[in-house]
């Protein structure tokens, strides 16, 4: 597998495991032609506006150094940044970034009572960025206060229950 693949396929189980520990559906759509990698849903929002929320999710990994004051500078492919901007979609869309070491032997330790998983994993909400001029990518700043926890995927979760976006 070449590294990009062992990329992708880390950013899927980092969610994965996410979801599963916030008690979330996960779903990865076969054809990825609207830029959305994986969805989240999840049941029991009974009295909500919506009882069955779903929330979007762009994943991207890198073990580059894109990290300057505070924020992840990730350039975002220009079809990538158009599919995740803008209010005309019903379900929420997030872009996450996963950030890892260069050496895949450092993303996962082995420990006797557990594994940890390295790096962390931040998001964004593209929904309300304009247009742009750019051909081939747009540099999007990822705030790295915005870290995906399980509880992140909750309250996103939550929010979309209510027709709502972080």
């Amino acid at each position: 597998m070449d590294p990009n693949q062992q990329k992708e396929e880390f950013n899927y189980a980092y969610l994965s495991a996410l979801a599963a520990h916030a008690g979330l559906n996960r779903g990865d759509l076969r054809v990825d032609n609207d830029s959305v990698d994986v969805l989240f849903q999840s049941v029991g929002y009974r009295g909500r506006r919506f009882r069955n929320p779903q929330i979007q999710i762009q994943l991207k990994c890198t073990s580059q150094n894109l990290t300057r004051d505070g924020v992840i500078k990730f350039p975002l492919p220009r079809k990538n940044y158009d599919d995740l901007r803008g209010d005309d979609v019903i379900t929420p869309r997030y872009l996450a970034v996963l950030l890892v070491p260069a050496d895949t032997a450092q993303w996962i330790v082995h420990h006797d009572g557990h594994i940890a998983l390295y790096n962390n994993c931040y998001w964004v909400s593209l929904r309300n960025y304009g247009p742009t001029d750019n051909e081939h990518s747009v540099t999007v700043d990822v705030p790295l206060e915005q870290r995906l926890t399980s509880d992140t995927l909750l309250t996103m979760m939550d929010r979309a229950s209510e027709g709502e976006w972080l």
